[in-house]
């Protein structure tokens, strides 16, 4: 039998291997029913921010089951996230090596403090303010931060992070090494016909004149935000490709959630294009020109690897601190919310202008072409130090 490699993440509720061994075990780890959380929400693809809390005791309620198949199909390493900090406890009866992975984390560096009251007043808002379980939650994570065998793996890639990685390795005393997208260069898609317009569309724009817009998986807009984004797009004159994703079972067409009239008047530079698109091909067009994110960490480092300039719209979690480390790096603007919390359209307008055509936006759009490139040359050296390290640690647990 070949190695065995286990993976547990936030967004995704199976177990993966490199062996066909450890498919009949996907489905014995479910997590234990709870009044507020769904089926639909046993993961946090498309999890309303308030139920993050629910999700997070039931994955603690369901560490027995998984200790379980832990047992059956002893592993040769088990890779967890923050929303599994008791992982590595249920690994240690049984010597199996656990290594933790993140993708990001804030750091008391001034450049990504956030200093805005109304963060602090939105975050209330979602459900996602400080209370008292923040502290029993975060020494959990820390301790599973030392717990994890050695190393911790991070979603990032050095040329951005060094400084925060080195931190972080002083706070854990473990070593931190990037791993970069983990996209496996893999960009093939399913030929269909929207998605051949798709391109036939970029085909005829010119060089960097198209913003691109996408807000991840985990997130869905709501219809004022929707229809403050379209006029903003409306009033920048910008060629744009908007990928817009309604919740599921949300019986919601483009049409109605656009403003009136919108798509008849933007006909001739911009395409909305509904619930999937080739997400990761389309940054790596020649005619893309920018890319407006609400700065989940996936969407930052793709970014800044396919060399798309960014106009960050954080919406909550993490985001507000990516959008600065962005800023920070270089490679994009904030879109700046009035003392409110609220996002202007002028002001969108006013960013993606700058980041796609204006002078304003000359060292940002040079800096994410450079970042690419050096990004690019770097290749796999990276992910061979990587796999180095894991092979390792399973030759140790023989």
């Amino acid at each position: 039998m070949g190695a065995i490699f286990l993976a547990i993440r936030k967004s995704e509720s199976f177990i993966w291997s490199d062996s066909n061994v450890a498919e009949r075990f996907c489905d014995a780890w479910h997590h234990p029913s709870l009044p507020d959380l769904p089926p639909h929400y046993h993961t946090t693809n498309g999890l309303p921010p308030h139920l993050i809390p629910v999700l997070k005791k039931a994955l603690g309620l369901s560490s027995p089951s998984f200790a379980d198949i832990l047992n059956t199909l002893n592993p040769h390493l088990l890779i967890y996230d923050a929303f599994q900090p008791w992982a590595p406890a249920a690994a240690s009866p049984h010597n199996i090596p656990a290594v933790h992975s993140i993708a990001g984390v804030a750091y008391p560096f001034p450049e990504i403090l956030l200093q805005d009251f109304w963060w602090l007043k939105l975050r209330g808002n979602l459900g996602d303010s400080p209370d008292k379980n923040d502290d029993e939650e975060g020494d959990a994570i820390m301790k599973s931060f030392k717990q994890s065998c050695g190393i911790i793996l991070i979603r990032s890639f050095e040329e951005i992070e060094a400084k925060y990685m080195y931190y972080l390795s002083v706070l854990t005393e473990r070593k931190t090494i990037p791993v970069g997208t983990l996209d496996d260069q893999d960009l093939r898609y399913e030929e269909d016909q929207e998605t051949e317009s798709i391109f036939e569309w970029l085909n005829k724009r010119d060089q960097r004149s198209v913003v691109s817009l996408a807000f991840g998986s985990e997130y869905f807009l709501a219809k004022l935000e929707i229809e403050e984004i379209a006029h903003g797009l409306e009033l920048s004159k910008i060629n744009f490709i908007w990928v817009l994703k309604f919740p599921q079972g949300l019986k919601t067409r483009v049409d109605q959630a656009l403003p009136v009239g919108f798509l008849s008047r933007v006909a001739a530079r911009g395409m909305v294009v509904e619930g999937w698109a080739p997400q990761r091909k389309i940054p790596r067009h020649g005619s893309i020109g920018g890319f407006m994110s609400h700065c989940g960490w996936s969407s930052v480092v793709e970014s800044m690897k396919f060399g798309a300039p960014i106009v960050a719209v954080p919406m909550h979690l993490d985001q507000p601190v990516n959008a600065k480390l962005v800023e920070s790096v270089g490679v994009g603007f904030e879109v700046k919310r009035d003392e409110n919390g609220r996002l202007e359209r002028e002001e969108r307008a006013k960013v993606i202008e700058d980041v796609v055509i204006k002078k304003t936006g000359e060292d940002v759009r040079r800096k994410a072409r450079e970042l690419s490139e050096k990004i690019t040359k770097k290749g796999d050296e990276g992910i061979r130090g990587v796999v180095e390290e894991l092979v390792q640690l399973c030759e140790n647990k023989k």
